[in-house]
């Protein structure tokens, strides 16, 4: 598995909004000078998070972005599944995938769907106030 630039700068913007989180809406452009992330590539991705409500915006003079929850309420398998689709190993266990005609003569495919299930456990499990509370806030490489 492969974890794209945007699903990962989905999660520093995310980490970024809970860290200066003080209940206004935060520049986009103070986050992306404090991740060294592109204004334009971040422009690409925020659709994809206000569309899902993951954060809202306010366009204009003192507007910006802020989460819609607490950080404790997002998980990284949450945005990693908005913004990379689904996080399936193989094609077979994709949501959207027709049913494989080799499914119950398969050998592999219980040890794909025991990597599938551990991988959202996983990532399921880690909020955005986890990765904002590292001792290395500020300093974090995604």
């Amino acid at each position: 598995m492969m974890v794209s630039t945007r699903g990962r700068y989905a999660l520093r913007v995310l980490i970024d909004l809970a860290e200066h989180n003080n209940g206004s809406y935060i520049p986009m452009k103070d986050v992306a000078a404090r991740q060294e992330i592109s204004l334009k590539y971040l422009e690409r991705i925020l659709p994809t998070l206000t569309k899902a409500k993951l954060i809202t915006g306010v366009h204009g003079k003192g507007g910006g972005y802020k989460l819609t929850r607490d950080p404790e309420k997002y998980t990284v398998g949450e945005i990693l599944r908005l913004t990379e689709g689904d996080l399936a190993p193989v094609a077979c266990l994709s949501p959207d995938a027709e049913p494989c005609e080799r499914a119950a003569d398969c050998r592999t495919l219980q040890m794909w769907q025991g990597f599938y299930d551990m991988t959202n456990r996983y990532f399921d499990g880690i909020t955005i106030a986890d990765l904002a509370r590292t001792e290395t806030a500020d300093n974090y490489v995604i």
